[in-house]
């Protein structure tokens, strides 16, 4: 695969991608993918000068983290995505890719005018009254330009990176095929199915790099907050967005990160933790549709306490069967209830063959005994979630994407809590919105609502049973119908009774070869005939090489 890949358009970023892997040393990996063997084998040559010493005296998840960095915008992404994996990854992982930054140099403003003009479908500098061309932030997807518009209105260009997309498909291909490798070469790794991560996350990537559909995202958040002050959303300008391009009102407020500015605003700290982590529950557990990266940078302070949120490339979305399951699960959690947390857990990873219900009641336990008789006050919902993550990895289990993003977005959430107030109480926070969710669930309506849509079903049922009855039995009339039952154990035995069949034949061979050869070679007064001599001497090579294909197969069973 990899040779083939080697002869079409992706081969120099192939190269880039193994140069920067042998650089941070992870050589052993570029050579047990064949990556290495594909460049050799289409000309392109892979410097072996192996990593830096100042590199190798890092920690591996540093060397990951730098390495990713240095590989570009899909890769950078990547592993913004992995920090959200708290199921699959430790928390030293999790913080150390969590550092992963967009900050990369800005391209120049010449650079970005074509594409800019032929988006606004005019001049930049006629339709803004004024436009600066050196940009306010720069990231690996975009960077913003402050502007004005016409009538006085500040704005920000969050312009895409002319390019970029090219670079993106690029990587991703080549991302899909080492996915595909990942699942064939290391069965220990199988389990996750990186193909399945790798197709999310490349749906994911393309809606982020579509401006037009961030901007519908923050309509639809703000629509869920219609007629509420404490959540400020900027207005997007659709006269000028576009896939390649999102003009949106300019927020004047405090960013995230300066917390000497708030104080100095005279904000009130607990106030504004309390406001975030509603809004933040809202969206969860009352929408299901929320803003999954609400970090410092996304955030502003806003005079009057209220708070302004930007950046919504990357959503989550969660049904509501699901926000039932997250509210059972973090009910159980607060409650001490670890029936109803393991419940949760068996439904979210009960397709896996590999779980053991006994072993994971045993955890789940284990973990809720040790909170029982703490204060709500003294709950730490971060830590908690953590935790169930840490029972996930102990048992081989993965969450769904989508609660990923949930969880990585409730401890980021109880971060900036505690930044702005040590004393944030996430758990009490939290527990207004799971009882009033537990007791939407059972309103009247709600009730009514779920019963109606179980009898359409039987309903559905009932009404097609007929028809597929009697396709049933037409099938079986012509001979259509077939029975397939799958043993493991069974195609295991048929397979080692087949390679032994496969043995026998070949000795029964070989032992016939062996005979002939020397009858033909030892007749009465011997063999005088030329013809008759190669044929037995052909004979006897037949039966070593026979011979040597039993022994080898034999001690390839044994490897196996």
């Amino acid at each position: 695969m990899w040779e083939a890949l080697g002869t079409v358009r992706d081969l120099g970023r192939l190269q880039d991608i193994a140069t920067v892997l042998v650089r941070y040393g992870f050589g052993d990996m570029v050579r047990r993918i064949g990556l290495a063997g594909a460049l050799e084998r289409a000309g392109r040559l892979v410097h072996w000068r192996g990593a830096e010493d100042g590199l190798l005296q890092l920690e591996v998840p540093e060397r990951v983290r730098a390495a990713l960095q240095d590989l570009g915008p899909t890769f950078v992404k990547l592993g913004q995505v992995l920090a959200t994996r708290v199921d699959l990854l430790p928390p030293r992982w999790i913080e150390e890719l969590s550092e992963l930054q967009n900050a990369v140099p800005a391209v120049g403003f010449e650079d970005i005018r074509p594409q800019l003009a032929e988006d606004l479908g005019a001049d930049p500098e006629t339709v803004f009254a004024a436009l600066e061309h050196v940009p306010m932030a720069a990231a690996s997807l975009a960077q913003a330009h402050r502007a004005r518009l016409h009538d006085g209105t500040p704005v920000v260009l969050k312009v895409r990176r002319p390019g970029i997309r090219d670079v993106v498909e690029a990587d991703l291909r080549l991302l899909a095929h080492l996915a595909t490798i990942v699942e064939k070469q290391m069965p220990e790794l199988r389990r996750y199915h990186p193909s399945d991560m790798l197709r999310q996350f490349a749906a994911s990537l393309r809606r982020e790099l579509d401006f037009a559909a961030e901007c519908r995202n923050a309509e639809r958040i703000a629509r869920n907050f219609e007629g509420r002050a404490d959540i400020v959303i900027p207005t997007v300008y659709w006269a000028w967005t576009c896939e390649r391009l999102n003009v949106q009102e300019r927020l004047d407020g405090i960013p995230g990160r300066d917390l000497a500015a708030v104080d100095a605003a005279g904000l009130d700290r607990v106030q504004l933790a309390r406001t975030g982590a509603g809004i933040v529950l809202k969206m969860v557990l009352e929408d299901g549709f929320f803003h999954a990266d609400p970090h410092p940078g996304n955030i502003f302070y806003m005079p009057g306490g209220a708070i302004g949120v930007i950046d919504f490339g990357m959503v989550g979305r969660v049904s509501e069967p699901r926000r039932h399951q997250i509210v059972q699960l973090l009910h159980g959690l607060v409650d001490q209830d670890p029936a109803s947390v393991t419940d949760v857990l068996v439904d979210w990873t009960g397709d896996s063959p590999d779980i053991d219900e006994s072993r994971l009641q045993e955890s789940v336990d284990r973990f809720v005994d040790q909170y029982r008789g703490v204060p709500l006050k003294d709950l730490r919902m971060g830590a908690m979630l953590t935790d169930v993550a840490a029972i996930l990895r102990e048992h081989g289990l993965t969450l769904p994407p989508d609660l990923a993003l949930m969880i990585k977005a409730f401890l980021t959430l109880e971060g900036m809590g505690r930044q702005l107030d040590p004393g944030f109480d996430m758990a009490g926070e939290a527990r207004p919105f799971l009882e009033r969710a537990m007791l939407q669930r059972y309103l009247p309506s709600a009730l009514a609502r779920r019963g109606k849509r179980t009898m359409m079903g039987v309903f559905d049922l009932v009404r097609d049973m007929p028809k597929d009855l009697h396709r049933l039995l037409q099938a079986a009339r012509r001979g259509r119908l077939r029975v397939q039952v799958e043993v493991e154990a069974l195609k295991t035995f048929g397979d080692q009774v087949d390679r032994a069949v496969s043995r026998l034949t070949m000795g029964v061979v070989t032992a016939a070869l062996i005979v002939g050869s020397s009858i033909v070679l030892n007749s009465a007064g011997g063999v005088t005939s030329g013809a008759l001599r190669v044929l037995g001497t052909v004979g006897f090579v037949g039966a070593a090489l026979g011979g040597l294909w039993v022994l080898f197969s034999i001690w390839r069973g044994g490897k196996r």
